[in-house]
């Protein structure tokens, strides 16, 4: 069994419900491949064999068992309440009552080996949508070009701020709207002030 001091301490250190409950998990981890290695990991106990298999943690009130790629096992036997939730895929334990048998929880330890010796990878987290590229408005072009000072300064603000100016005048309802927000926004630039330049803090 590959353990660590690390794993002890917070095995002890736990609430008194949940050293056995640990301890036990920790057990039954090494019993499934006597290969898996243990390590800290964000605070708690990781255990890895070609990558993270599982982990747990202590809480005040509940444990937590997790799989790392508990998203991509089949949960043959419906022990996750939240598959997605890689923190604790068997939800709340607070007793032995939460825990699946020994053997399926083996199985399910043996399945998750797999898929790191297989090179089963999680899927990447989808990135956060970009925003469009900034078009600044033909007529709004024209409209600084009347005042130098004013598109210079315009030229040197940030992408936020310059979209910020863009967007409020897109929003114009109407024309006159757009127009006297326009000749606002070139007064308001050619001063150097950012869009929502009332709520900056003095």
């Amino acid at each position: 069994m590959h353990t660590i001091v690390q794993v002890d301490q917070y095995i002890i250190n736990s609430a008194e419900f949940a050293i056995p409950i640990l301890d036990h998990l920790r057990n039954l981890v090494h019993k499934a491949d006597a290969r898996i290695e243990e390590k800290m990991k964000w605070s708690m106990p990781f255990f890895d064999l070609k990558g993270p298999v599982c982990h747990f943690a202590s809480f005040k009130n509940h444990c937590a068992f997790g799989f790392w790629k508990g998203s991509l096992m089949k949960d043959e036997y419906n022990i996750f309440k939240d598959r997605s939730n890689a923190m604790g895929s068997l939800g709340k334990i607070t007793s032995f009552k939460d825990l699946p048998a020994d053997e399926i929880l083996i199985a399910y330890i043996l399945e998750a080996i797999k898929l790191n010796e297989d090179g089963i990878k999680l899927p990447p987290k989808p990135k956060a949508s970009e925003k469009p590229a900034l078009v600044v408005p033909k007529y709004f072009i024209e409209a600084l070009q009347e005042d130098p000072s004013a598109l210079s300064i315009f030229q040197n603000f940030s992408e936020s701020n310059k979209r910020e100016y863009v967007n409020w005048l897109e929003e114009a309802k109407t024309e006159a709207t757009k127009l006297k927000r326009m000749d606002t926004a070139v007064e308001w630039i050619a001063e150097g002030k950012p869009r929502m330049w009332k709520y900056l803090k003095k």
